[in-house]
This record gives C-alpha cells, sequence and structure tokens, in this order.
C-alpha cells in the first residue's frame, strides 16, 4: 500500500514563492507509475496543476506554465512543486495522487483503483 503526504503550505502575498511535498512511502512494486499535481479551490472543481510521467516527462496547465515546477528526488521518494510568482487565483487545497496520469487527468477520467492520495495541503495568496 502506498502512502502520500503533502506539506509546504501556507500563505503567501501574490508574487511570493513555496515550495510544496508529497512524501511516498510504500511502493507500487516495480513498476514505474505517474504522479500529478491536483488543486481545489472552494466553489470550483478540481484541476490538474502538473503531472510528471514514469519516464520523467512534466506536464503543466496552461496557467502554471514557466511559474510551476515539478519534480521528484528518487532518492528520497518525495515528489515537489515549485510555485513561483503566485497569484490570488492559486489558493487552494492542493494534493498529489500517485499512479494517476497527466493524461488521464487531462482526459477527465477518474484515477483508477490502484492510484493513491494525499490529505492535500492548503495554500493561501493574497493580493
Amino acid at each position: 500500500q502506498v502512502h502520500l503526504a503533502e506539506s509546504g503550505g501556507g500563505s503567501v502575498q501574490a508574487g511570493g514563492s513555496l515550495r510544496l511535498s508529497c512524501a511516498v512511502s510504500g511502493s507500487y512494486g516495480a513498476r514505474n507509475y505517474c504522479m500529478v499535481w491536483l488543486r481545489q479551490a472552494p466553489g470550483k472543481k478540481r484541476e490538474g496543476v502538473a503531472g510528471l510521467d514514469s519516464d520523467g516527462s512534466t506536464f503543466y496547465a496552461d496557467s502554471v506554465k514557466g511559474r510551476f515546477t515539478i519534480s521528484k528526488d528518487n532518492a528520497k521518494n518525495i515528489l515537489y512543486l515549485e510555485m513561483h510568482n503566485l497569484k490570488p487565483e492559486a489558493r487552494a487545497m492542493y494534493s498529489c495522487a500517485g499512479d494517476y496520469c497527466w493524461w488521464a487527468v487531462v482526459a477527465g477520467l477518474p484515477a483508477g483503483d490502484s492510484a493513491s492520495w494525499g490529505q492535500g495541503t492548503q495554500v493561501t495568496v493574497s493580493s
């Protein structure tokens, strides 16, 4: 069983930066897997923010391209989301998911039974 735990959220002013972390414990066996960051703002649908495929390819929502970076430290088994030049509309609960690929997020497909989710970390950006 895989367990994910996010951290790093907080309150910043517009233009500020945060780095979110998603610690992965357990494994999906010997196979590689995708990971994604998603967010849900109050009253809005959950949306994909960034994805990291098993081959190392990265993907971003248009709204965050050039400002956010997804990466993974395989030695520590931690997924990161570096966020710069934050805007007030970035205010949301951010969650990581394992074994859930960006192509599925973009297609609006639900995560499969093997996917794992963290509890989320809140990001607030004040103007």
